[in-house]
């Protein structure tokens, strides 16, 4: 991860993320098994991470190691990727996550060809989407959580707003996809997967699209 110098200040509060509001969360088992929480991150830690946030410009996923962040964005990393909120989740979801590795991207540009109806693939066990948007009035770009494979089967539907959280358990109907979208869209992505070799593969993918990306003309 390439963290880089900051002068952003880290809040008095010890913690970028409330915990709290995972386990408060309500357990939706319809259309899968997934929950959605508010105020996943603290108000007063907001500002600095948008602030932070990693400069995306092109359109898809990187990987974490492929971009540029400040030392308070790689805090709100750690502190996902620590055993309280990992405990969190498995108690909401009864699942044990003990040793299974996790896997985080970024996106931050939005293409109108992206957030087609997909399941995520089957080596990934849990999927956390955490929005980091300061606001959001347009009807594409909000994610729906559907019944099948068919963009108007609704069940939820997110706008991406920042401190938003979903986490959903990754199953052969956790249809997902949202309308087009043209414009800035940032959003964190964590996997919990089934083992390391996935990451490995993903990553050395990822950082060859994302070298693609950048010959054109940068991220």
């Amino acid at each position: 991860m390439q963290a880089e110098k900051t002068d952003a200040a880290t809040p008095a509060n010890g913690t970028p993320i409330d915990v709290s509001v995972v386990r408060a969360a309500k357990f939706q088992t319809a259309p899968y098994e997934h929950i959605v929480a508010s105020g996943f991150i603290a108000p007063e830690w907001r500002d600095v991470l948008l602030k932070e946030y990693p400069v995306v410009k092109k359109g898809g996923s990187f990987p974490l190691p492929t971009v540029k962040y400040g030392a308070v964005f790689r805090q709100l990393i750690d502190a996902m990727n620590g055993d309280d909120f990992r405990h969190a989740i498995e108690e909401k979801f009864s699942i044990d996550l003990t040793g299974k590795p996790t896997m985080f991207t970024v996106r931050g540009k939005c293409r109108a060809k992206d957030g087609k109806i997909h399941t995520d693939s089957e080596s990934k066990i849990i999927t956390v989407l955490l929005y980091m948007n300061p606001s959001w009035e347009d009807q594409g770009g909000k994610l729906r959580l559907l019944r099948s494979n068919n963009m108007d089967d609704v069940a939820a539907e997110i706008p991406p707003e920042i401190g938003t959280l979903l986490v959903f358990k990754r199953s052969d109907n956790s249809w997902h996809g949202h309308l087009p979208f043209d414009g800035v869209r940032r959003v964190i992505q964590m996997n919990w997967v089934t083992d390391q070799k996935y990451v490995d593969h993903e990553q050395k993918r990822h950082r060859w699209s994302s070298w693609l990306k950048k010959f054109g003309g940068g991220y």
